[in-house]
């Protein structure tokens, strides 16, 4: 799965870590390479990686390029990773459900 390949290197895994805690709203690139210490010519690269992958999508505002999170993917790659977990049985996996059900998403404090 080319999405687990794209968040393999950790500058990427970077990005969309801060992509997911923004989202659904974009970010502009540079924003993004100031938060993360990356060199924004470095962090092109990545980009392209990403969005190969379908993880991030990516507007131009005038002259700024703006990077989001891509949800859909996200969920299909949730739904991937736990569509065999505990062997299907959903009462195995009350840890992972309560993470989602907690509201996870919305509670953690941005890294």
């Amino acid at each position: 799965m080319e999405v687990l390949g794209a968040l393999a290197h950790p500058t990427r895994l970077g990005v969309f870590r801060l992509l997911v805690q923004h989202a659904p709203e974009s970010m502009p690139a540079l924003s993004i390479a100031e938060r993360l210490g990356v060199i924004p010519s470095t962090l092109s690269g990545h980009f392209t990686v990403l969005k190969r992958a379908g993880l991030v999508t990516a507007t131009r505002q005038q002259r700024e390029i703006r990077y989001a999170a891509d949800i859909a993917t996200i969920t299909g790659l949730v739904d991937f990773l736990l569509s065999d977990c505990c062997g299907g049985r959903v009462e195995n996996c009350d840890n992972i459900l309560s993470l989602l059900g907690a509201g996870i998403c919305n509670t953690r404090a941005p890294r």
